[in-house]
């Protein structure tokens, strides 16, 4: 079990760990371009959620703000949709992470919990959990009693995998996570060695961590992947994060 100091944030019940001031190895020689080069980036301490925010989070937000709700009008998001009648959620999702979430949505969540998204850089840090240069939170074989991915079930319940060395659930799969970052494929070549924010512009945002429906190779810490910020779909969530 991590030894690392952990909080309650009081507007929404998130389990924070403190990251540590530390360094890492970032990125991967042996993935996609968009991974290389690898680089030693320098990363203040910083709060992350214990799990990606769950439908029971998002639901208060909705309720408190008038936020719009996680719905799309596709018969493959059934599960996943809010109940628009009931103006809830389908039976024994309560602790699923939330999906169907823009990166403007996921900004406004974290906006109103007193926080924001981490950086590309702090994620990808706490996710690897100490363990520099390896594919996985947890070494370097995929494991599929460690995460969920390459299924069809859909979403688990917040907590059915182990933790990484740090203590955060779900680095690995289960769902997509927006950070803060704009994309650029070519973005490691020129990034800065300290507390990288990503580039000043750009039209789609980063995307971390894999999802339950994607083949392994995408479930890896250096794995790069993005989307436009008003795009939503069934594999896509986030995780609180507040810096120090």
């Amino acid at each position: 079990m991590s030894s690392l100091p952990e909080m309650a944030n009081d507007k929404d019940g998130s389990l924070l760990v403190q990251i540590p001031t530390g360094a890492f190895l970032m990125g991967s020689n042996i993935g996609f371009p968009q991974e290389r080069p690898v680089h030693r980036v320098a990363v203040d301490s910083f709060w992350i959620g214990k799990h990606p925010v769950t439908n029971t989070q998002y639901e208060q937000f909705v309720k408190e703000t008038g936020h719009r709700v996680p719905y799309i009008d596709d018969p493959r998001a059934t599960d996943d949709n809010w109940d628009v009648q009931r103006r809830t959620w389908p039976s024994g999702r309560a602790q699923h992470p939330v999906v169907l979430v823009s990166w403007h949505d996921a900004q406004a969540y974290c906006a109103w919990a007193g926080g924001r998204l981490a950086t590309e850089a702090e994620w990808e840090y706490a996710a690897r959990g100490g363990l520099d240069g390896r594919l996985y939170p947890w070494g370097d074989e995929i494991d599929p009693s460690r995460a969920n991915y390459d299924n069809r079930g859909g979403t688990t319940p917040i907590g059915s995998y182990a933790p990484n060395a740090y203590g955060l659930y779900d680095v690995a799969g289960n769902v997509w996570e927006w950070v803060a970052d704009w994309y650029d494929a070519k973005y490691y070549a020129t990034s800065p060695l300290t507390n990288p924010t990503g580039p000043l512009h750009g039209t789609t945002r980063v995307l971390r961590g894999g999802a339950w429906l994607l083949f392994p190779q995408f479930c890896r810490v250096a794995y790069r992947f993005r989307e436009g910020p008003d795009f939503r779909f069934n594999l896509i969530g986030f995780r609180l994060a507040r810096s120090v």
